[in-house]
């Protein structure tokens, strides 16, 4: 690590946006310490760094915290030029931003609804779910990932979803993805789980499978009561 670079990274092996982190610090090669952290139980390093929101992934940048994945990924790219995450083109780089806007309210924020719900509401959500991936199979037709043939700022945004979004539905008995529906989303995510970047650093199936069911029951054990 370069004298004066000292990074390390509060996360969670079970976060989809602890992840995002983890691969756009790996397309840069930049050398990190790593903290994992537990989400049942925080410490107090997480809650000095994170008192607003109390979650990871939280980057610290020579003792400086950064929160929230989508800011932390902007916050490398700007800080480290080199394998530039984001398009370099001023229109580009605001349409690759609307698109992550668009992916984290209208289908990981849907995803995650689904996963917590359950009968009308959770019926709802997928329909909302549907009617996303809809958008965002137009937008990948006729490309390999969402920036053309490499993979940019959208695919570290959408990435956990080609890892998890079958765990999900597996865990919630829905399904939300229709390989005949959404023929070039079906094709992004293979081609996505293929790179050796997301092969090296991807999490446990199993983990994922035992942490969406506890939270899920949790989550619905609450519902019940009230």
């Amino acid at each position: 690590m370069e004298k004066g670079q000292e990074v390390k990274l509060l996360g969670s092996s079970v976060s989809p946006f602890v992840y995002r982190v983890r691969w756009a610090l790996k397309l840069k090669n930049i050398q990190y310490e790593y903290l994992e952290q537990d989400v049942f139980n925080k410490s107090n390093l997480l809650l000095t760094c994170n008192p607003i929101f109390r979650k990871v992934p939280v980057l610290l940048h020579n003792d400086k915290p950064i929160c929230e994945s989508l800011i932390i990924i902007e916050y490398i790219d700007h800080i480290w030029k080199h394998n530039p995450i984001l398009p370099e083109d001023p229109y580009e780089r605001a349409k690759a931003r609307f698109w992550a806007k668009f992916v984290e309210e209208k289908f990981t924020e849907v995803v995650k609804k689904v996963l917590l719900l359950d009968g009308e509401q959770q019926e709802m959500e997928v329909k909302n779910a549907k009617e996303a991936l809809e958008i965002v199979e137009g937008e990948l037709k006729g490309k390999k990932f969402f920036g053309g043939e490499t993979i940019g700022y959208l695919d570290l945004v959408m990435g956990f979803i080609a890892i998890g979004l079958d765990i999900i539905e597996e865990v919630s008995c829905v399904k939300m993805v229709d390989s005949l529906k959404y023929p070039s989303f079906i094709k992004w995510m293979e081609d996505f789980l293929e790179l050796p970047l997301i092969k090296e650093c991807s999490p446990n199936r199993d983990e994922l499978v035992l942490y969406f069911r506890k939270i899920r029951q949790l989550k619905l054990a609450l519902a019940a009561k009230k």
